[in-house]
């Protein structure tokens, strides 16, 4: 276990949260702002590059599990991300659509952060959230974060403007 909330433990990901992955990622719902669900290879990829980063940098998506019932229902954590020039450290989140709207992603995320702070050291953490993704955006708001800037990324072929919200230490 990386950390706990009141409702959730984090932990990192392994070979048998693919199922669970995989109920986040193929659903086309949830991952709208990735242009569509994923397939199987690229579930799988989705996981080596968690598992990868938990061996290069200690930290990468955790699997989100609640308490109640010790399930998988999400994925929060921590990851290097490019931002126009430079690569800054990013609390992401992914859930399970079944969870979403139950204060889940803020819990996890506000621990996130307090870990970046806390843990790694980090004087700027920040999100980086595709401009449709209103939900998301209402989370980093409830993280303390404000919006600093915009950015398109070019994936699968379509231009995506993102916004950058940001937080300090």
């Amino acid at each position: 276990m990386i950390f706990e909330t009141e409702r959730l433990y984090l932990r990192e990901m392994n070979q048998f949260d693919f199922e669970s992955l995989c109920k986040i990622l193929q659903d086309e719902d949830t991952m709208y702002a990735y242009e569509g669900a994923f397939s199987e290879d690229e579930v799988q990829e989705w996981l080596n590059r968690q598992i990868s980063r938990y061996q290069k940098w200690n930290f990468g998506l955790w699997a989100v599990i609640l308490k109640e019932t010790d399930e998988m229902i999400g994925q929060c954590g921590l990851t290097m991300q490019p931002w126009k020039d430079e690569e800054v450290l990013e609390i992401g989140y992914l859930f399970n659509r079944l969870y979403w709207h139950k204060g889940y992603a803020t819990e996890a995320a506000k621990a996130c952060k307090k870990y970046a702070f806390e843990v790694l050291k980090a004087e700027v953490v920040c999100s980086i959230i595709r401009d449709t993704n209103i939900a998301s955006q209402n989370v980093a708001i409830s993280n303390g974060m404000t919006m600093a800037g915009t950015w398109t990324k070019h994936y699968k072929g379509v231009d995506m403007p993102h916004y950058c919200y940001v937080v300090q230490r």
